[in-house]
Protein backbone atom coordinates (compact mmCIF):
# COMPACT_ATOMS: atom_id res chain seq x y z
CA UNK A 1 0.00 0.00 0.00
CA UNK A 2 0.76 3.60 -0.97
CA UNK A 3 -0.60 6.52 1.26
CA UNK A 4 0.09 10.04 1.52
CA UNK A 5 -1.07 13.53 2.76
CA UNK A 6 -3.82 11.96 4.85
CA UNK A 7 -5.01 14.44 7.46
CA UNK A 8 -4.27 11.73 10.19
CA UNK A 9 -2.25 8.60 9.26
CA UNK A 10 -1.39 6.70 6.12
CA UNK A 11 -2.55 3.27 7.67
CA UNK A 12 -4.56 2.85 11.50
CA UNK A 13 -5.15 -0.60 12.79
CA UNK A 14 -8.05 -0.42 15.46
CA UNK A 15 -7.99 -3.96 17.61
CA UNK A 16 -5.97 -6.62 15.22
CA UNK A 17 -4.78 -10.03 15.56
CA UNK A 18 -3.02 -11.94 13.25
CA UNK A 19 -2.18 -8.74 11.32
CA UNK A 20 0.99 -7.71 9.48
CA UNK A 21 1.19 -4.39 7.61
CA UNK A 22 3.77 -5.21 4.82
CA UNK A 23 5.66 -3.52 2.42
CA UNK A 24 3.66 -0.21 2.88
CA UNK A 25 4.79 3.22 1.95
CA UNK A 26 3.47 6.42 3.41
CA UNK A 27 4.79 9.83 3.50
CA UNK A 28 3.54 13.41 4.27
CA UNK A 29 0.72 12.52 7.56
CA UNK A 30 0.11 14.79 9.98
CA UNK A 31 -0.03 12.37 13.21
CA UNK A 32 1.56 9.13 12.08
CA UNK A 33 2.23 7.26 9.03
CA UNK A 34 1.13 4.08 10.49
CA UNK A 35 -0.46 3.46 13.98
CA UNK A 36 -2.07 0.60 15.58
CA UNK A 37 -3.89 0.44 18.50
CA UNK A 38 -4.61 -2.80 19.39
CA UNK A 39 -2.86 -5.64 19.05
CA UNK A 40 -3.11 -8.41 22.05
CA UNK A 41 -5.71 -10.61 20.17
CA UNK A 42 -3.18 -13.48 19.60
CA UNK A 43 0.15 -14.78 20.86
CA UNK A 44 3.09 -12.67 20.47
CA UNK A 45 5.52 -11.85 16.94
CA UNK A 46 1.74 -11.77 15.37
CA UNK A 47 0.66 -7.97 15.02
CA UNK A 48 3.68 -6.16 13.36
CA UNK A 49 4.82 -3.74 10.31
CA UNK A 50 6.92 -5.54 8.57
CA UNK A 51 9.14 -3.79 5.52
CA UNK A 52 7.81 -0.16 5.05
CA UNK A 53 9.01 2.96 3.76
CA UNK A 54 8.12 6.09 5.86
CA UNK A 55 8.57 9.35 5.08
CA UNK A 56 7.84 12.22 7.82
CA UNK A 57 8.19 15.32 4.88
CA UNK A 58 8.92 15.03 1.69
CA UNK A 59 11.48 17.13 -0.08
CA UNK A 60 9.66 20.48 -0.98
CA UNK A 61 6.48 19.73 0.96
CA UNK A 62 6.13 23.10 2.93
CA UNK A 63 2.09 23.29 2.12
CA UNK A 64 -0.57 23.32 4.41
CA UNK A 65 -1.28 21.48 7.79
CA UNK A 66 2.06 19.47 7.59
CA UNK A 67 3.89 22.66 8.17
CA UNK A 68 2.82 22.80 11.50
CA UNK A 69 2.07 19.31 12.55
CA UNK A 70 4.86 17.14 14.81
CA UNK A 71 4.35 13.61 13.06
CA UNK A 72 5.24 10.29 14.00
CA UNK A 73 6.43 7.39 11.83
CA UNK A 74 4.82 5.08 13.71
CA UNK A 75 2.50 5.30 17.03
CA UNK A 76 2.67 1.77 18.70
CA UNK A 77 -0.48 -0.02 20.60
CA UNK A 78 -1.16 0.35 24.16
CA UNK A 79 -0.70 -3.61 24.06
CA UNK A 80 2.04 -5.81 24.37
CA UNK A 81 2.44 -8.60 21.58
CA UNK A 82 3.75 -5.74 18.71
CA UNK A 83 6.51 -6.55 16.58
CA UNK A 84 8.56 -3.55 14.04
CA UNK A 85 10.42 -5.29 11.38
CA UNK A 86 12.82 -4.09 8.11
CA UNK A 87 11.91 -0.59 8.40
CA UNK A 88 13.23 2.65 6.69
CA UNK A 89 12.90 6.23 8.15
CA UNK A 90 13.68 9.54 6.98
CA UNK A 91 12.95 13.16 6.67
CA UNK A 92 11.97 13.46 10.68
CA UNK A 93 13.75 16.91 11.19
CA UNK A 94 10.62 19.12 12.07
CA UNK A 95 8.93 20.44 14.73
CA UNK A 96 10.20 17.92 17.08
CA UNK A 97 9.13 15.07 14.70
CA UNK A 98 9.76 11.76 15.60
CA UNK A 99 10.22 7.70 13.66
CA UNK A 100 8.88 6.16 16.86
CA UNK A 101 6.02 6.85 19.47
CA UNK A 102 3.85 4.83 22.10
CA UNK A 103 0.64 4.38 23.25
CA UNK A 104 -2.06 4.34 20.34
CA UNK A 105 -5.05 6.48 21.30
CA UNK A 106 -3.79 7.25 25.38
CA UNK A 107 -3.77 11.00 25.24
CA UNK A 108 -7.23 11.21 26.39
CA UNK A 109 -8.67 10.16 29.82
CA UNK A 110 -10.90 6.72 28.95
CA UNK A 111 -7.53 5.38 27.06
CA UNK A 112 -7.87 2.18 29.09
CA UNK A 113 -3.91 2.01 29.84
CA UNK A 114 -2.07 3.44 32.59
CA UNK A 115 1.18 0.84 32.19
CA UNK A 116 4.23 -0.40 30.29
CA UNK A 117 4.64 -2.50 27.30
CA UNK A 118 6.92 -3.98 25.65
CA UNK A 119 7.48 -3.19 21.77
CA UNK A 120 10.27 -5.34 19.52
CA UNK A 121 12.31 -4.27 16.57
CA UNK A 122 14.68 -5.19 14.70
CA UNK A 123 16.30 -4.28 11.10
CA UNK A 124 15.49 -0.42 11.78
CA UNK A 125 17.40 2.09 9.44
CA UNK A 126 17.40 5.80 9.96
CA UNK A 127 18.14 8.42 7.46
CA UNK A 128 21.27 9.74 9.48
CA UNK A 129 20.85 13.62 8.43
CA UNK A 130 16.84 13.70 8.57
CA UNK A 131 16.06 11.76 11.73
CA UNK A 132 17.00 13.70 14.62
CA UNK A 133 14.58 11.99 16.77
CA UNK A 134 14.36 8.19 16.82
CA UNK A 135 11.37 8.37 19.96
CA UNK A 136 9.20 10.42 21.42
CA UNK A 137 6.91 9.13 23.77
CA UNK A 138 2.87 9.74 24.48
CA UNK A 139 1.21 10.01 26.91
CA UNK A 140 1.70 7.97 29.81
CA UNK A 141 5.02 7.83 28.71
CA UNK A 142 5.59 4.37 29.23
CA UNK A 143 7.07 1.72 27.18
CA UNK A 144 9.80 -0.42 26.48
CA UNK A 145 11.48 -1.13 23.36
CA UNK A 146 12.99 -4.34 22.96
CA UNK A 147 16.04 -4.09 20.31
CA UNK A 148 16.09 -7.60 19.12
CA UNK A 149 19.35 -6.55 17.24
CA UNK A 150 20.43 -3.54 17.87
CA UNK A 151 19.57 -1.22 15.10
CA UNK A 152 17.19 0.34 17.13
CA UNK A 153 19.39 1.40 20.31
CA UNK A 154 23.21 1.04 18.55
CA UNK A 155 24.20 -1.33 21.96
CA UNK A 156 23.74 -4.83 19.90
CA UNK A 157 20.94 -7.52 20.16
CA UNK A 158 19.03 -7.55 23.19
CA UNK A 159 19.44 -3.60 24.07
CA UNK A 160 16.62 -1.90 25.20
CA UNK A 161 15.47 1.93 25.48
CA UNK A 162 12.38 3.03 28.15
CA UNK A 163 11.63 6.51 28.78
CA UNK A 164 14.12 8.93 30.80
CA UNK A 165 13.70 8.54 34.56
CA UNK A 166 16.78 10.16 36.37
CA UNK A 167 16.78 7.15 38.83
CA UNK A 168 17.35 4.79 35.96
CA UNK A 169 20.81 6.67 34.31
CA UNK A 170 22.38 5.44 37.51
CA UNK A 171 22.76 1.78 36.17
CA UNK A 172 26.06 1.16 35.04
CA UNK A 173 24.64 -0.70 31.90
CA UNK A 174 22.50 2.15 30.99
CA UNK A 175 23.01 5.74 29.68
CA UNK A 176 20.16 8.63 28.97
CA UNK A 177 19.74 10.29 25.75
CA UNK A 178 16.93 12.62 26.24
CA UNK A 179 17.52 14.33 22.82
CA UNK A 180 17.29 11.82 20.26
CA UNK A 181 15.47 8.70 22.03
CA UNK A 182 13.88 10.53 25.34
CA UNK A 183 15.14 7.54 26.57
CA UNK A 184 17.59 6.11 29.01
CA UNK A 185 19.35 3.39 26.49
CA UNK A 186 20.52 0.01 28.25
CA UNK A 187 23.01 -2.60 26.99
CA UNK A 188 21.54 -6.13 26.76
CA UNK A 189 22.94 -6.86 29.97
CA UNK A 190 20.26 -5.34 31.89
Amino acid sequence: MTSWKNKRNGAIAERVGWVVFNDFKVADNLLAGIEFSLANEVGDNKAAIKDALIVGKSAGNGDGKLRWASPYGIIAPRTENFNIDTIQFYNFDFNGAAALSTCSHCFHDAATDDGCRTIKTQNLWFDATTVTKKVRYQHPQRAIWLDLDGTLTGKGAGSMATKYQPYLESASECEADKDVYDSVICDPSV
